[in-house]
This record gives structure tokens, C-alpha cells and sequence, in this order.
């Protein structure tokens, strides 16, 4: 079969390599159909994920067809058609019976880090029964591979680990796609204002369309200024960082609010200076986290009910071995106007 390798960074090829086979009980090999790239993938390419071996294939992303499951596999059959997450979960482990699922002790965030991932053919999932999700008859296939990650992503880490509450304000630093999926999902919660801070104004005229109440262009510097202008020089209740450089959670730490929340989502390949000489007063809680997807069947029922529309993220298709054309494209987003690509077989 044909996958996207790692061969260290800055070094990636579309080549053969072996097709996935069964290697424990809890196992099913997916057929991918769908896939897509993540920022995170971009991240492990720059070498900010040193775990991630020469010779990996990358991706933890995707829908697929079932074409063969292990003996101890129990919810799923040859055939069927799946959600990929993009956490692997025994189920029985301490930390997944806390839901803690991103720290399984024998999974977690492995597909495309520690495994092989789902930018190929075929891919392996482990403990398939606790890893996928079933497609329902008639679904928009392409919608639900952002149920995968950006979105439970968007939610738990960003929103729920913020606490946004009804009349708060909340301020998403970064626009891009999981940036995008916190904006969409905070709006749960009726937050009085959403206010979005990017360097990019395409990504920002995004926002307003997906429901920033307002926005600010970060270029010049001034971003936190722009913010405490647009509170009353207060500040806000959550700031909600979707990058992951030392600048965008320095402006997180300008802006937040007395007794307010930093939820930090960013993938950061550097460290961060913690202003706690000046925040230490503040009463402040300052959030991080990897998904957990316990947020999973939730989006789902919204996905299916119509009230949240991920296709909207997507911006470009390719043909799945147009994969390296689709990481230049993605790479470069802000000249291609790209949020979401997807990866088609």
C-alpha cells in the first residue's frame, strides 16, 4: 500500500510500504477513505515531537471501511463504515476509567506519533471497539473527519477547560481550524462576545461568518491593547490560546481578566514566559491539555441534529496520493486561504 512517511524533519514521501495486518485481538485495519492534515502534523515535521520516529506514517484523522477485525473486536464488523478518533482507549485502564483517555496506559495520542497514523491506505486502529464510532446511513463523510480531533479539540480544551459561561467574554487567540472549531462550539454556551485575534484577515472574515462578534488583526503588535480597548480596559473571562508560539499565549496573559481563564490548546515547540510577577494577584487558572474525545458522542448528536456544520472548516480537496501537493497547500495557509484540507481515496 502507498502512506505518507516521516523520514525526519523537513523530510516527508508519499511510498510503498506494507499493508497493516492484525496483531492483537482488539485490533480492526480501516480502509481510509477520508483523511486530512492537522497542525499538529506540521509540528512533528518542524521536529517539535522528537518521539516521532524516521520511517512513521503520519495522520490520526479519518473515516474508513472495516476490512478486517480481531478476534476480541465485538461492536464491529467487515464493512462497516467508521469515525476515526484520534485517541486510542483500552477502556479499562486507570486513567480511562477517569476519562482521561489522551493518558490510556496503553494508547492515547499514538496514531501518527507512536504507531503508523491514517495518512495511507490502510491503518491499524488498537482496541478498536473504544476507538471508533459508527457512520450513520447518508452522513456528509467529509464533515465528520473533523469529529476526529479539531473539533472535540476545539471544545474540551479550549471551551470546556475554559468554562465558558452565558454572558461571558471569551477571546480565541488564532484563527486557524481548531481555533475555528472553539469559536463554533463556545457558541454552545452563549458567551455574550467573541472576539478572534489572527494575523490573518482572511481567517478573521472567516470568524465573523462563523459568529465572532468582533475581531482583531494581531500584525502590528497591538493586539492586546486592541482587546482591552474593545473590554473597557477589563479584560477578558477566558482567552483561549490556538496556536502555540511564545506570542499568542504572551497575549493570552495580557489580556485575561481579574479571576479569569487561560486555556491553552497550542501544540508548543518552545517554551513561554509565565508572568507570574504580575499575574500572581489576579486569581487566574491556566488550563492545558491533550484531548480526551469523551466529548465525542456529544458533537456527534449535534453533527447529526444539524445545529453544527463541520464542513464548513473545509476549504481544499485533494485525491489521497495528492498528499504532499495538500501539505504545501496547508503549509501555507494563510497565501492559499486554506482551513481544513481533505484527503480523498
Amino acid at each position: 500500500m502507498k502512506a505518507l512517511v516521516y523520514r525526519g524533519p523537513g523530510q516527508k514521501a508519499w511510498t510503498e510500504v506494507p499493508k497493516p495486518t492484525i496483531q492483537k485481538p482488539t485490533d480492526a485495519i480501516v480502509r481510509i477513505q477520508r483523511t486530512t492534515i492537522c497542525g499538529t502534523d506540521l509540528h512533528i515535521l518542524k521536529g517539535d515531537v522528537p518521539e516521532v520516529e524516521p520511517g512513521r506514517i503520519l495522520g490520526h484523522e479519518g473515516v474508513g471501511v472495516i476490512e478486517a477485525v480481531g478476534s476480541g473486536v465485538e461492536r464491529f464488523r467487515v464493512g462497516d463504515r467508521v469515525l476515526i478518533s484520534c485517541i486510542t482507549s483500552c477502556g479499562t485502564c486507570e486513567a480511562c476509567k477517569k476519562g482521561m483517555y489522551s493518558h490510556c496506559s496503553d494508547g492515547g495520542w499514538i496514531l501518527g506519533h507512536l504507531i503508523d497514523g491514517t495518512q495511507a491506505e490502510y491503518v491499524r486502529i488498537p482496541y478498536a471497539d473504544n476507538s471508533l464510532y459508527p457512520l450513520p446511513p447518508g452522513v456528509d463523510e467529509a464533515a465528520w473527519v473533523m469529529l476526529s480531533d479539531i473539533l472535540p479539540t476545539g471544545f474540551e480544551v479550549g471551551v470546556l477547560n475554559g468554562k465558558v459561561q452565558p454572558g461571558q467574554t471569551v477571546a480565541i487567540v488564532g484563527a486557524g481550524p481548531v481555533g475555528l472549531a472553539a469559536l463554533l462550539t463556545a457558541q454552545f454556551y452563549s458567551p455574550a462576545e467573541l472576539i478572534v485575534v489572527d494575523l490573518d484577515d482572511n481567517r478573521l472574515e472567516v470568524a465573523k461568518a462563523f459568529g465572532a462578534t468582533a475581531v482583531v488583526n494581531s500584525a502590528d503588535g497591538k493586539a492586546a491593547e486592541k482587546v482591552l480597548a474593545l473590554t473597557h480596559q477589563r479584560g477578558v473571562d477566558v482567552a483561549i490560546e490556538a496556536v502555540g508560539i511564545p506570542q499568542t499565549f504572551a497575549i493570552c496573559q495580557d489580556i485575561v481578566a481579574a479571576g479569569g481563564r487561560i486555556a491553552n490548546i497550542g501544540v508548543h515547540g518552545k517554551s513561554v514566559e509565565l508572568h507570574l510577577e504580575r499575574l500572581w494577584t489576579h486569581n487566574i487558572t491556566i488550563t492545558t491539555g491533550l484531548v480526551d474525545t469523551n466529548s465525542t458522542p456529544l458533537l456527534i448528536k449535534t453533527v447529526k441534529s444539524g445545529r453544527l456544520d463541520p464542513h464548513k472548516l473545509i476549504t481544499h480537496t485533494f485525491r489521497l496520493d495528492e498528499v504532499e501537493r495538500a501539505y504545501d497547500v496547508f503549509g501555507h495557509a494563510g497565501e492559499n486561504k486554506a482551513l481544513k484540507v481533505l484527503l480523498e481515496s
